[in-house]
C-alpha cells in the first residue's frame, strides 16, 4: 500500500481489489469476477456505475432499522463533512425522537456500555459511552424487569454481562447495577435458558467461583423468558459463591507449534479464521464466535457496491488452510452492519454475520472466545494475527495459504503519537505491532480477521483487523477494531437475531 498524506483519512485494509488501484471516481465501480477459489484480477474492471439491477440490500444496521447512523454532509461536488454535520443530524434525530415521544409513547433508551460499578474507569477508555436505541415503548416501561415492554425489547437489551472468570452479572430493576448471580437455585434449565436470551443456543458449561460483592442476585421461581426476571437481589450469596456460565467452548486449539514472524499457520491452529468470499473471490477474513454467528469488519461491505451488502451474494468457508483447497461453503443469512461505522475515520468497524446453518465444531472449526468485561490486555502483550491477506503490500495476490504473524500490543497513547498515527486511533481501536522494527504486520486482504491474546490457555478475541499506513512499515502498526469495547453492540443484535 502506497504511503499517503497524514492529512488525508485512514485507509482501512480493503480487499486487495479496491485497494491496488487509485481512489474510485463517482461514476465507477470495482467489478468482482465469478469462480470459486479464483484470485482478484490484478487489475480489477471498471464500468460506469448505473442504477444496479438487483432488489434493494436487506441490510440490518442496527438491532432497529430506525436506529440513528452516524454520517457526514456531502455536497454535489463529492466532498464531506463529517463533524457539525453530524452532530446537527444526531440533534435532529433525538429532536424528532423525544417529539415522538411526547406524542405516541416513543422512547430514546440509551445503555451504557461499560459500567464497573466500582467508581473506576476502564484504563484510557471513555465509560460515558453510550448506544442509542429508538423503539416504540409505553410511558411505563422499565428496563431490565424481565417484561418486554417495548416493541423491539430495547428495555430488555444490555441485561447480562460475563465479567472475570465468565461470572455472570446481571442488570434487574430492582437494583440497576450488574451484580453476580448466586449458585443457590441455579440449574441447567436456567444456564441454557441464559444463554439462549443472548444468541446462543445452549450453554456449555456452569461451574462455582467465588465473589466479594456485598449483594448478590437470587434466583426464584418467578415464571420469565429472561435471567432478568428471574432473579432477586439478595444482601449476599451464601458462601460468597457465584455461577460461572460459558455458552460456547471456544479458544482451544488442536496445534500449537508455531514460527514467529509471517509463517504459513498449521493446521488447527487458528480454527476461527474464516474466509469471506464474495462471488468467489477472497474479500476478507472473518471470526467465528459461536455455532451461527461470524464478526467482521464492517468496511468489508461498502456501500459504493450495493451487491456487497446481499447476502446471498456472500459464502463463509471455515476450517480452510488453502484457497486453493475450499471445504463446502456457509451460507450467510444477515448482515448486520455497526450503525455507527464511519468510513472516513473507520471507527465502529464492526459487522455481524449470521450464518444460515449451525456449524459443526472440530479440531479445525472452533470459535474464538469474546473478551470479559474488565479482561485487560496490556502494553507489550504479545498477541497473534492470522489471515489470507497480501504478505507484500501493494500486491494485487491474496496469500493462497493461511498465514500468521505474532504482534504486540501498542498503547492508545503511544499509537496517537503525532510520528505514529497522531490522533486518528479511537478509544474502539486497538494497535498491535512492533513499532520501531516494523516488518510483522497484516496487510490487504487481511480485513475483518482476528488479533488474538492468550490467557491461562484460553484464546480470546481482542481486535477485528480494520486499518493502517502500508504494510510492516515502521512506527505504523496494524490498527483493529477493540471487540471489548463493542461487547454490548454484539450481544444486543445476537439476542435480536437469535436462532
Amino acid at each position: 500500500m502506497a504511503k499517503l498524506n497524514p492529512n488525508d483519512p485512514p485507509p482501512p485494509y480493503y480487499s486487495v481489489a479496491v485497494h491496488t488501484q487509485p481512489p474510485l471516481k463517482s461514476y465507477e465501480e470495482v467489478v468482482y469476477g465469478v469462480g470459486p477459489g479464483q484470485t482478484p484480477a490484478n487489475q480489477p474492471r471498471y464500468i460506469p456505475q448505473y442504477a444496479p439491477p438487483v432488489a434493494a440490500p436487506q441490510v440490518t444496521e442496527s438491532s432497529s432499522p430506525s436506529r440513528s447512523r452516524k454520517r457526514g454532509c456531502c455536497k454535489n461536488n463529492g466532498h464531506c463533512y463529517g463533524g457539525s454535520c453530524a452532530a446537527f443530524i444526531l440533534v435532529a434525530l433525538l429532536a424528532v425522537a423525544i417529539w415522538l415521544g411526547v406524542q405516541y409513547g416513543t422512547k430514546v433508551l440509551t445503555q451504557d456500555l461499560f459500567d464497573d460499578d466500582d467508581g473506576q474507569q476502564d484504563g484510557d477508555l471513555d465509560d460515558n459511552q453510550s448506544i442509542m436505541i429508538i423503539d416504540s415503548c409505553p410511558n411505563t416501561t422499565i428496563n431490565c424487569d424481565g417484561i418486554r415492554d417495548c416493541e423491539l425489547g430495547s428495555d430488555e437489551m444490555n441485561c447480562v454481562r460475563f465479567g472475570i472468570q465468565n461470572r455472570l452479572e446481571v442488570k434487574t430493576a430492582q437494583d440497576g447495577r450488574f451484580l453476580p448471580v448466586c449458585v443457590n437455585g441455579w440449574d441447567q434449565r436456567t444456564a441454557d435458558q441464559t444463554c439462549a436470551q443472548i444468541g446462543f443456543r445452549k450453554s456449555y458449561s456452569n461451574i462455582n467461583t467465588t465473589t466479594q460483592n456485598s449483594l448478590g442476585l437470587i434466583v426464584t421461581n418467578r415464571l420469565s423468558d429472561s435471567i432478568q426476571g428471574q432473579v432477586e437481589v439478595s444482601s449476599s450469596c451464601p458462601d460468597q459463591s457465584a455461577v460461572s456460565l460459558q455458552c460456547v467452548e471456544c479458544g482451544k486449539q488442536e496445534s500449537t507449534s508455531r514460527i514467529v514472524g509471517g509463517s504459513v499457520a498449521d493446521r488447527g491452529q487458528w480454527p476461527w479464521q474464516l474466509s469471506l468470499q464474495f462471488r468467489g473471490f477472497h474479500v476478507c477474513g472473518g471470526v467465528l464466535i459461536s455455532p451461527d454467528f461470524v464478526l467482521t469488519a464492517a468496511h468489508c461491505f461498502p456501500r459504493s457496491n450495493p451487491s456487497m451488502l446481499l447476502p446471498q451474494f456472500w459464502q463463509v468457508y471455515a476450517g480452510a488452510l488453502a484457497l486453493n483447497n475450499l471445504p463446502a461453503p456457509l451460507e450467510v443469512e444477515q448482515i448486520i452492519l455497526n450503525e455507527n461505522y464511519n468510513n472516513r475515520t473507520n471507527d465502529y468497524d464492526i459487522a455481524l454475520l449470521k450464518l444460515a446453518v449451525e456449524v459443526n465444531f472440530d479440531d479445525d472449526v472452533h470459535p474464538a472466545c469474546l473478551p470479559v468485561t474488565a479482561q485487560r490486555f496490556p502494553t507489550g502483550t504479545a498477541c497473534w494475527t492470522s489471515g489470507f491477506g497480501t504478505t507484500v503490500a501493494g500486491s494485487g495476490e491474496v496469500s493462497n495459504e493461511l498465514m500468521e504473524v505474532t504482534v504486540d500490543i501498542i498503547g492508545t497513547r503511544e499509537c496517537n503519537n503525532p510520528l505514529v498515527y497522531g490522533g486518528a486511533v479511537t478509544n474502539n481501536m486497538v494497535c498491535a505491532g512492533h513499532l520501531e522494527e516494523g516488518g510483522r504486520d497484516s496487510c490487504q486482504g487481511d480485513s475483518g480477521g482476528p488479533l488474538v491474546c492468550q490467557i491461562d490457555n484460553v484464546w480470546y478475541l481482542v481486535g477485528i483487523t480494520s486499518w493502517g499506513y502500508g504494510c510492516g512499515e515502521v512506527n505504523k502498526p496494524g490498527v483493529y477494531t477493540r471487540v471489548s469495547r463493542l461487547l454490548p453492540w454484539i450481544y444486543t443484535n445476537m439476542q435480536h437475531v437469535r436462532p
